[in-house]
């Protein structure tokens, strides 16, 4: 007589890597981040402020993300290149990714590279102004890498507030041996920055009217009032394209199936989430600088006394905006063309919002070659 088979039990491995995925998506997360994977040596620390070098990979040839291969250089750039971040962010956007890192792919095209880490400022650094930056703790790193480096021309890669960090000192007219300028999403005229700079336009009236009215400025505050936690930062990112947001963690939902998915998620995840405070005094300076007096779209760097002008700006400038970022607008950016001094000047905008433009798969596309090449021909 035949024998009747036992109906099947479906498999319970999708729904235990589903479980399995999740779980440590909530609870376990950092092993599955692949950020900040590259060597690096601090060279400079000094107690919050570090310099880190970059040294020449061992590897023959990086993969990129699309597939592409490039060769490392065995014939190192003359002049060193120095990425100069923004404050509220970590560093792991610059090395977010094994096959979508920016300085390893700077790195194999044979630049010197140093990055610049603000590090997390507390409660004792709310003194800390714009100025701070760009003209204290700035020169004297950059300095740091001409003794290590061996050479005085340098180049600077500027992202967003890292940009105008690069564009002042620049303007301070201090450095004559400053030769490039790599600008990504780097402001000029807050004004004249999309939906933005409409509210910028309305505070700016707003303001000027009650200084007016009573003489009160920002700097008349206590800086301690004005500081921006690092939870504040993340969430007012992310509100910059809410859907977006939204519309990542539902992709999550979809794909806790996918390690590789899953992973990618918490390694981004880990940027977005873990942003840094912005000092009480940087943001009073934001607030009567760039947005009350929007003192940078008429050539002025944004510090007490005046000292220094964008017109002293000689310096060889790429300037790379995004098409779809909110946070820099192009005609945001490009302000700066008539105000610099500089002779060559490059302007590019290509895809992407304000973090793609810099590590994003676009960008690795769009710009990395395009900046390196740039750069070598200016050698």
């Amino acid at each position: 007589m035949a024998m009747l088979s036992a109906p099947s039990v479906p498999s319970l491995k999708p729904a235990r890597r589903w479980l399995g995925n999740a779980g440590q998506r909530l609870f376990r997360s950092d092993a599955l981040v692949q950020a900040d994977a590259t060597p690096f040596q601090v060279i400079s620390d000094d107690g919050l402020v570090q310099l880190r070098y970059y040294p020449p990979l061992r590897d023959t040839e990086i993969e990129l993300d699309n597939g592409d291969v490039v060769p490392v250089s065995t014939r190192p750039q003359r002049t060193p290149l120095v990425l100069v971040p923004p404050l509220a962010v970590n560093m792991l956007i610059y090395d977010l990714f094994p096959r979508r890192s920016l300085v390893r792919y700077l790195r194999a095209r044979g630049f010197e590279l140093y990055l610049v880490d603000w590090g997390r400022p507390g409660r004792a650094e709310n003194h800390h102004s714009l100025a701070t930056y760009f003209a204290e703790k700035l020169p004297a790193l950059l300095e740091r890498v001409r003794e290590h480096s061996g050479e005085r021309r340098l180049s600077l890669h500027g992202w967003s507030f890292g940009g105008l960090f690069s564009l002042c000192y620049a303007g301070l007219g201090q450095d004559p041996d400053l030769a490039n300028l790599v600008l990504v999403g780097t402001p000029t005229d807050y004004h004249r920055n999309g939906a933005l700079g409409k509210q910028y336009r309305r505070l700016s009236r707003n303001l000027k009217w009650l200084r007016r009215r009573t003489g009160l400025r920002a700097h008349d505050l206590n800086p301690a009032w004005l500081r921006s936690p690092g939870w504040a930062n993340s969430l007012a990112f992310k509100l910059t394209n809410p859907v977006a947001s939204v519309q990542g963690y539902w992709n999550l939902v979809k794909n806790l199936h996918d390690r590789d998915f899953v992973s990618a998620h918490a390694t981004n995840g880990a940027f977005l989430n873990d942003m840094v405070a912005y000092p009480g005094g940087v943001i009073q300076d934001i607030i009567h600088y760039l947005w009350v007096d929007n003192v940078v779209a008429r050539g002025q760097l944004p510090m007490p006394g005046g000292g220094g002008q964008l017109s002293r700006v000689q310096a060889s400038i790429l300037n790379i905006t995004g098409a779809g970022d909110p946070i820099v607008t192009r005609d945001c950016s490009h302000a700066m063309d008539t105000l610099v001094g500089s002779r060559d000047k490059s302007y590019v905008t290509i895809p992407g919002g304000h973090m793609g433009i810099l590590g994003g798969a676009t960008a690795q596309q769009e710009s990395w070659a395009m900046i390196a090449d740039w750069l070598c021909q200016r050698d």
